[in-house]
């Protein structure tokens, strides 16, 4: 590609995302976001997702018990 092309290809981008209306871009960024995998599952794999899964449910459901009166 050369220069030239690559200049007119950023000008584009940008300009159509400076005419995008300012609700649009964060709806466009927010669907974005909730997209993207949890960190622990994209930079370590399942396992640690796993097993970051079953405490955070035990320490739930230590808490949810109410004592026996």
């Amino acid at each position: 590609m050369k220069s030239n092309d690559y200049v007119k290809y950023i000008t584009q981008t940008v300009v159509k995302y400076i005419d995008q209306p300012k609700d649009e871009r964060k709806r466009h960024k927010l669907e974005k976001k909730d997209m993207k995998e949890p960190f622990l599952y994209r930079w370590f794999g399942l396992i640690p997702y796993v097993f970051y899964y079953n405490v955070k449910r035990k320490r739930d459901n230590k808490t949810d018990k109410k004592p026996h009166i």
